[in-house]
């Protein structure tokens, strides 16, 4: 898994804390870790963007962001606005697969949700995952409406043929409600893939060294964490 793609089933799900705690459990793990934000929205020249808080709470990560448009817009739409240059899929490849050749995990993340439109041709980041052949790791709210929008998701990378490697839940609630408790259950059986984690509500706001000596704990085996998803479906399923 030289280079995972993370993508969100919409937006504020979760996303680059969850990058976050998927580089420190790598470096954890001493594997070298690069974070590619393939656009970056809403963020003006001087401000931190999400690769910056991926360094900031994750550590010593390559973090590289490819462009960054002034608006809070889907990419295509603040390039076009902006009058720049879009990004656009096959630069998104290239600059994953050069990272790659220096680095043990390449995480790329996307904005928004998977079908985001980078550019006018309407590019997205499941084109740059297909020019990688790369896996995608999915991050979904933990309450109502995830499920409608997490299989929507993992029906897409299916019929893209991409490789849906699990689904890791961005913001766990400190008292879940009914929805969230039964969606621990059904999000797995909607994605036909592994629940992966799910990440307390908060965690970014954790100091830095709190944030990576935790974030193990979030994730499950397969991204070099020790989260237990059954003890965590026996925990929280009415």
């Amino acid at each position: 898994m030289a280079v995972l793609i993370i993508t969100g089933t919409g937006t504020e799900v979760g996303k680059t804390v969850t990058t976050a705690a998927v580089a420190a459990t790598a470096l954890a793990a001493g594997r070298s870790v690069a974070v590619l934000k393939a656009a970056q929205t809403g963020v003006r020249p001087d401000e931190r963007g999400d690769a910056d808080e991926v360094a900031r709470l994750a550590g010593p990560v390559t973090a590289t962001e490819l462009a960054r448009f002034p608006e809070p817009l889907a990419p295509g739409t603040a390039a076009r606005r902006a009058g720049m240059a879009p990004v656009h899929p096959h630069e998104v490849a290239e600059a994953a697969a050069k990272l790659a050749t220096d680095h043990d995990l390449v995480l790329v993340e996307g904005a928004g949700g998977l079908l985001v439109r980078f550019d006018a041709a309407g590019g997205t980041l499941a084109d740059a995952a297909r020019l990688l052949n790369a896996p995608v790791l999915v991050v979904a709210s933990a309450g109502l409406g995830t499920l409608n929008t997490t299989e929507l998701t993992a029906r897409e990378l299916d019929w893209r043929n991409l490789e849906l490697a699990g689904v890791v839940i961005g913001s766990w609630p400190d008292a879940p409600d009914l929805a969230s408790r039964c969606n621990v259950m059904d999000l797995p059986e909607v994605a036909a893939a592994p629940l992966l984690g799910a990440l307390p509500a908060g965690a970014a706001a954790l100091p830095p060294a709190d944030f990576r000596t935790a974030a193990p704990g979030w994730l499950a085996p397969r991204l070099d964490g020790s989260w237990d998803a059954e003890a965590f479906r026996i925990r929280h399923t009415p």
